[in-house]
């Protein structure tokens, strides 16, 4: 993983921030970077205007609280991290972080999942950010495992002709790699593509070809997708210890099950910027694979990307 120089955490300020925090002040630790904390609430009614301060100051209160505890698990002292704590209060709070991202220049967005964490996929603020955020986004879910049992997942696709695709799948190989050292030290890559002659053709047209003629095209177009895999995979110039999960499957329904049934605790993936699409930004195999999961995620865009959202 890149270093990160400013790191923002997200918090609500009204469930256990603990995980989140844990990630966010362990990145700021290993990168000697700045974190802020930034807590996002709605805006006070008019009526109860008086008491809005009241309101932001308690709110700060328990995320302190939860800061002193995290560090000390961390072991961590005051002079030890760069940290500041501000709430910022009004609607639309995924596009105010995202503003703060624009104008504050921050590396890495970091919070916890919104609503219940072990529930399958993400809700509305998050997958905002995962949408329109420039920076790369992570969201946390509670992780059992020691930090050594952590495991790592990456979903890359070899079959990337653009510039920009080629780049963000290289990326992503050595931010999971690169996280993965941390963790259990051994990455986990998934890749995987529908090819219609297995899917589809082979059940639904009437074909002269023979089943054996049809295996022999899947097995051959199984063999070109990994090739391409393999080579992408050295091209990133990752070493360590790699468990490849490759499959003729659908993305959206194999990487979810094989997260599941495996146990991967973290999975790493990019999200494709479209264009000509106003506010659709997100490819929808990345939509639906994104909705299924139920474990940490680390997001990462294309380097051209350019937030709809205006700075």
């Amino acid at each position: 993983m890149p270093n990160f120089h400013n790191v923002l955490y997200v918090s609500h300020a009204t469930g256990d921030d603990s995980s989140g925090l844990l990630q966010a002040l362990a990145i700021a630790r290993n990168n000697h970077a700045a974190v802020k904390v930034l807590v996002v609430c709605p805006a006070v009614p008019e009526e109860f205007a008086d008491y809005s301060q009241l309101c932001m100051d308690a709110l700060k209160e328990r995320v302190l609280e939860s800061l002193s505890a995290v560090r000390e698990e961390l072991q961590l002292t005051e002079d030890q991290l760069d940290l500041e704590v501000e709430a910022d209060c009004g609607s639309r709070p995924a596009e105010r972080v995202i503003h703060r991202v624009l104008d504050e220049g921050y590396d890495l967005v970091i919070k916890n999942v919104e609503g219940r964490s072990q529930r399958k996929g993400f809700k509305a603020m998050d997958m905002e950010l995962l949408r329109k955020c420039p920076c790369p986004v992570w969201l946390c879910r509670p992780i059992t495992d020691p930090h050594k049992e952590i495991d790592v997942a990456v979903a890359v696709d070899p079959d990337c002709e653009e510039a920009s695709a080629y780049d963000l799948a290289i990326r992503l190989l050595r931010w999971s790699r690169a996280l993965a050292d941390t963790c259990s030290g051994e990455l986990h890559v998934i890749s995987c593509w529908d090819y219609d002659v297995d899917e589809y053709l082979r059940h639904n047209f009437p074909l002269s070809a023979s089943d054996e003629e049809l295996d022999r095209a899947t097995e051959a177009a199984r063999s070109k997708h990994r090739s391409k895999l393999d080579v992408l995979i050295q091209a990133s110039g990752i070493g360590g210890k790699l468990d490849v999960n490759h499959a003729i499957a659908r993305p959206d329904r194999f990487i979810p099950l094989l997260i599941d049934e495996k146990k991967f605790d973290i999975l790493v993936m990019g999200t494709v910027g479209r264009t000509g699409i106003p506010g659709f930004i997100m490819g929808n195999t990345a939509e639906n694979i994104l909705q299924k999961v139920r474990c940490s995620l680390l997001a990462l865009k294309p380097s051209d990307f350019v937030s709809p959202v205006k700075g």
